[in-house]
């Protein structure tokens, strides 16, 4: 079984979405793990987005990505450039991947303008982890 882990800066927004959508695209046939370089609590949005599409992280919790350190796995995907510059260097032999996501949780402005953020970020990750199980052939 293919091992995944996805890393972004908090563990609050993105990882925990593309970690959400692989689990339920490939229906839990690879193993995949998300984490931060500072985990903050799952944000609200990520929560409130990630169910309008039927998909329930509201028992997620946010890892550090030292708690993988030891762990090997076959790709390691970063999400932010920040992410992928104070990322640790990982054990064994992997495929790194970066995907650079904007990140809607410094998003400013109304509860309205925050969602439609939040979606936006949601959908694009949505569309890149799709197009990564088809070209790695997870299905």
């Amino acid at each position: 079984m293919k091992r995944i882990l996805i890393i972004c800066n908090t563990n609050s927004v993105m990882s925990q979405m593309a970690e959400a959508f692989l689990r339920h695209f490939t229906f839990s046939r690879v193993e995949v793990y998300s984490a931060g370089i500072t985990p903050k609590n799952v944000n609200p949005f990520t929560i409130k987005v990630m169910k309008e599409l039927g998909i329930d992280v509201s028992q997620s919790r946010t890892k550090s990505v030292n708690e993988y350190y030891n762990d090997r796995f076959d790709y390691i995907i970063t999400l932010q450039d920040e992410s992928r510059e104070k990322s640790p260097m990982f054990q064994g032999s992997h495929t790194k991947i970066h995907k650079s996501v904007d990140d809607p949780g410094s998003a400013k402005g109304t509860d309205t303008q925050k969602l439609e953020t939040f979606r936006k970020s949601r959908d694009q990750i949505k569309e890149w982890v799709t197009d990564f199980i088809e070209r790695y052939q997870l299905v």
